[in-house]
């Protein structure tokens, strides 16, 4: 019998990066136990770090344990899966809960930490800052510490922040940072806010099942629809989920926003210069976290570029070892698996592991 465990190193012909994968510190799991002993809990905030606080079944359990471990047992996992580095992502949903102060200070003490921890394992490890969108001007400094200080890679921040989205332009400085350093924000699910989760949370559907994708995707287009990339234009943004079922929507999405605009139905949908499948085509990548499909993957790279589609696993949420046998099995040819697996997050986010 062929053994096809996947190895690490290479031989394959690409290294094998992973782009939104978690982890957490102690400091934030016990934030979340505090504010779960609280009154009034917010139901999305409930839904989600809540599950991971108070349960004891055997898969919180372990997805608790591997999200703050940055050392021997995530590296024996990405060994036993062939994942030769892992880029990391504050888990959702980050600090975006807190008061300013605290979600500030927060955000500060984790990205030193994730440093640190890249630091210890330079061949394994690469991160993305956390920052606390609820102060602006805050969340722009510390993209630039994280970047120019720390070593880190872009930004990751956890959908929407107490229901405010990133298309209102109190947020832009943040983009703007962004743009000026070069680097990429990546755009990740969190608990649903709560003048939507009731109806996906009465019938299970609120999570990752599809309750997330929904509300990261709603986002998305609310960036793009609000002119985000017209005033930044070099403004790179990075989604997971196979781009949260956006791809799928561009031909609806472009003739139907026309069609609104050329109405003028709503006061707050104005004309933008290009349509969004555009943006989608120049500003926009997606990795295929938690979508190891072939025919999901396959549509992305021909509707989108094969240049705008990058492998993750989303460990520890999803740590399949079949998974990763999926994407080296795609039947695709050998330049586009390499990017795929490897040169596409290079280039994204400037990891120079070649």
């Amino acid at each position: 019998m062929t053994d096809d465990t996947p190895r690490t190193g290479g031989a394959q012909g690409y290294l094998r990066i992973a782009t939104e994968e978690a982890f957490a510190t102690r400091d934030l799991l016990d934030a979340w136990a505090r504010a779960m002993e609280g009154p009034d809990v917010d139901p999305g905030f409930a839904g989600l770090a809540g599950f991971y606080t108070t349960s004891q079944a055997e898969r919180p359990r372990n997805i608790k344990r591997r999200l703050i471990d940055l050392g021997e047992e995530r590296l024996a996992d990405m060994d036993a899966t062939g994942i030769d580095r892992q880029l990391l992502l504050l888990t959702s949903p980050g600090v975006q809960w807190l008061d300013r102060a605290e979600g500030v200070a927060l955000a500060r003490s984790t990205n030193d930490e994730l440093a640190d921890a890249c630091r210890r394992h330079p061949d394994r490890f690469s991160g993305l800052a956390a920052v606390a969108p609820q102060d602006p001007a805050a969340a722009a400094e510390e993209l630039r510490r994280g970047v120019t200080e720390l070593g880190l890679h872009g930004g990751v921040i956890n959908s929407h922040t107490q229901g405010r989205y990133l298309s209102d332009p109190e947020f832009w400085p943040i983009f703007e940072a962004a743009e000026d350093l070069d680097v990429p924000i990546y755009i990740h699910p969190a608990g649903l806010p709560k003048n939507m989760i009731e109806p996906f949370q009465e019938a299970g559907l609120d999570g990752a099942i599809y309750g997330f994708g929904v509300e990261t995707g709603l986002h998305l287009l609310r960036i793009i629809t609000a002119g985000v990339f017209d005033r930044f234009p070099r403004l790179r943004i990075v989604v997971g989920h196979a781009g949260e079922a956006i791809p799928f929507w561009l031909f609806r999405l472009d003739h139907m926003h026309a069609a609104t605009v050329g109405a003028q139905r709503y006061e707050s949908m104005k004309p933008i210069e290009r349509k969004i499948s555009d943006y989608m085509r120049e500003n926009v990548y997606i990795t295929t976290s938690g979508m190891a499909w072939e025919p999901a993957i396959r549509f992305c790279q021909q509707v989108l570029g094969a240049d705008r589609v990058m492998y993750a696993m989303d460990y520890p949420y999803e740590y399949e070892i079949d998974e990763v046998r999926t994407h080296d099995q795609l039947d695709v040819d050998a330049d586009t698996r390499k990017m795929l697996f490897q040169t596409n997050a290079e280039r994204v986010f400037g990891l120079g592991t070649s």
